[in-house]
């Protein structure tokens, strides 16, 4: 369903079947000279008949449009290499664009393997063949234009300054129009959902980067932050508190979980309270393990680098336990 937002701004809202997520917001910003669209779906034949029926309703030519994509997740770049093949330009972040095309690779996904002995998820016989992002990603490298912090983009009449916001993935990106008060924030900041943080690997504490992201736009003057998935906001610093006063509760319940004795990454995330209709863990669906795994360990990682627990580990399994 294609909508008209703001001046030349529309919202192409596509469905992401099988998702809890339920859809995806595209947006599309359009000029005389060159269009922009930020964000695609799945790489899917019902999200692909979605997104270019928007595109066939405004009359776009592809040929006089660019695409953005805010961050690797599959929901936002799944059509990104089909659209590449067709001519159009792909804008990323540099960090997230060279883990996008890691994701054409049997490699980037063999590393589930690992991740499925350390967090423990040999338990539950889990495996990456039915995840999200393995299903619906690009399957062909992109040859991106990347961008970074403080470039800018000039559609019309807004120019959009590009912003490094990591957290959420470790390149994530948005686009701020200073003079509009307008941002496109892709999943860094969302209303009645919290962003997934995950683990991303040892070489940063990735929750801390996120909260730091957070600080970091919450003085911008923003009227319209407009997001990836359901409402668009318009008081991002009370959203960007609520956020942060969620995980502070998160890593409260956590560090009840692990105060008594060593628990593994995946008994504490079955412990955890999780807004799925299931019967407890057990009747989780398989991919719904791994985001749970990885925000319970993004969490786990955090309180061991604020020194509020400790980590060990047994036969290539991680366990924690609160100090």
């Amino acid at each position: 369903m294609l909508k008209k937002l703001y001046e030349n701004i529309y919202l192409n809202e596509i469905p992401l079947p099988k998702s809890p997520l339920k859809g995806l917001n595209s947006y599309i910003i359009t000029s005389e000279d060159r269009n922009l669209i930020i964000d695609t779906g799945f790489s899917h034949p019902e999200v692909e008949a979605s997104f270019m029926k928007g595109i066939k309703e405004l009359g776009l030519d592809l040929n006089k449009t660019d695409l953005l994509v805010t961050h690797l997740h599959s929901d936002h770049t799944g059509l990104a290499a089909k659209l590449h093949k067709e001519g159009m330009k792909v804008y990323a972040g540099s960090i997230d664009g060279k883990l996008i095309n890691e994701m054409t690779t049997n490699q980037y996904w063999e590393r589930f393997n690992d991740y499925k002995v350390m967090f423990d998820l040999e338990k539950d016989n889990v495996s990456f063949d039915n995840h999200p992002g393995y299903l619906y990603c690009p399957k062909d490298p992109i040859n991106f234009e990347y961008l970074e912090e403080n470039d800018t983009l000039k559609i019309g009449n807004y120019t959009f300054e590009i912003l490094n916001i990591p957290g959420h993935t470790p390149g994530h990106i948005a686009l701020y129009e200073k003079e509009h008060k307008l941002f496109f924030c892709g999943d860094h900041i969302l209303g009645k959902i919290t962003p997934n943080i995950t683990f991303w690997g040892f070489d940063e504490e990735i929750l801390s980067v996120y909260f730091e992201s957070l600080k970091k736009v919450y003085d911008y003057k923003i009227d319209y932050l407009f997001t990836a998935h359901r409402e668009i906001i318009r008081d991002h610093k009370k959203r960007i508190d609520e956020l942060l006063e969620h995980h502070q509760m998160r890593l409260e319940e956590i560090l009840n979980i692990i105060k008594d004795h060593k628990t593994s990454v995946r008994d504490t995330a079955a412990k955890m309270h999780w807004e799925l209709r299931c019967n407890g863990w057990d009747e989780f669906p398989s991919p719904q393990k791994w985001f749970a795994t990885g925000e319970a360990m993004a969490h786990l990682e955090h309180l061991v680098a604020i020194k509020k627990a400790t980590k060990t580990v047994e036969n290539e399994v991680l366990y924690y336990q609160g100090l």
